[in-house]
């Protein structure tokens, strides 16, 4: 025997109701037709279901065995159909992004795991890079980069505050070596150095002169080079040299006494990260929430 699945939910309804009227109500039918639709059902199980008087309406026995059996049935079902409706609502696929170890490992990483939380369905791939690249040819949704440093081309997003950079070295080493007072005197000092791939060159540090406010680059002389900002803090804690450092890499271990800033009144402040990616991109779902979840 195959029953109509709408005609077995309207027994429950009813049995759970115990009432004709509110279950025509409740599915815009009229009580005639409900009530013809228990009347065929128990025709055709050759069972009577309810008790039924001008004033009232209640399952006979076996009319409760059935609802005892059906109900948890029908019951899972729903949550079935609820969790498949659910799962088609949520937002999922891969978001390929290109950052800097900075942009992605300290600044933006608390934001990229809550993101990863809230919406479970999305991967995220990640990529750290020292260099520029294309981020089209190469099949990345979005870069973060440094504002200003983006293509023009591009729509560009602020996610980060100004990034503050400063210059550092250990308690030890500015004792042994003495205090820079002024750039021209870290001639005189081991300067940790960084060489960008992306231009196969040194990076050369900048200086915000306090009385005039102007920036200037200067080339830094020492015996150690490297292509890795991590790097560049690992050899200054220790004791290596002077290095230039994002502030807020090195923020704990200068509360720790670990290193100590120098020249303070020269430190240079960058535009924050902003995430940017092609106009034909701008539509895409998945993008669209992870530029608001970054958005400053």
């Amino acid at each position: 025997m195959q029953e109509n699945l709408n005609d077995l939910r309207i027994f429950l309804l009813v049995a759970e109701s115990n009432s004709f009227t509110k279950v025509a109500a409740q599915l815009h039918l009229s009580r005639a037709a409900v009530s013809h639709t228990i009347n065929q059902l128990e025709k055709r199980l050759g069972l009577k279901l309810f008790h039924r008087t001008t004033r009232s309406v209640a399952t006979t026995e076996a009319g409760e065995q059935l609802y005892q059996q059906i109900s948890p049935l029908f019951q899972d079902i729903d949550y079935r159909l609820r969790t498949i409706l659910s799962n088609q609502n949520k937002p999922r696929g891969m978001l390929r992004i290109n950052g800097t170890v900075h942009a992605i490992s300290v600044v933006l990483w608390q934001k990229f795991r809550q993101f990863l939380a809230r919406y479970p369905e999305i991967t995220l791939e990640l990529a750290i890079e020292m260099k520029f690249i294309d981020i089209v040819a190469e099949r990345y949704d979005a870069g973060i980069r440094e504002g200003g440093l983006t293509d023009k081309d591009m729509i560009a997003v602020r996610v980060s505050e100004d990034v503050r950079m400063c210059y550092v070295a250990t308690p030890d080493y500015l004792a042994k070596h003495g205090t820079p007072q002024t750039p021209d005197e870290l001639k005189d000092h081991n300067c940790i150095r960084l060489r960008i791939p992306t231009y196969n060159d040194l990076l050369q540090w900048e200086f915000d002169n306090p009385e005039t406010g102007k920036r200037f680059k200067m080339a830094m002389q020492g015996n150690l080079i490297v292509n890795q900002p991590p790097m560049t803090r690992q050899a200054a804690l220790d004791g290596v040299g002077i290095s230039w450092e994002m502030a807020d890499e090195v923020a704990a271990d200068i509360q720790a006494g670990r290193l100590v800033s120098v020249l303070t009144d020269w430190e240079c402040t960058y535009p924050g990260y902003h995430l940017y990616f092609p106009n034909r991109t701008e539509h895409s779902p998945l993008l669209k929430l992870l530029v608001e979840w970054l958005r400053i």
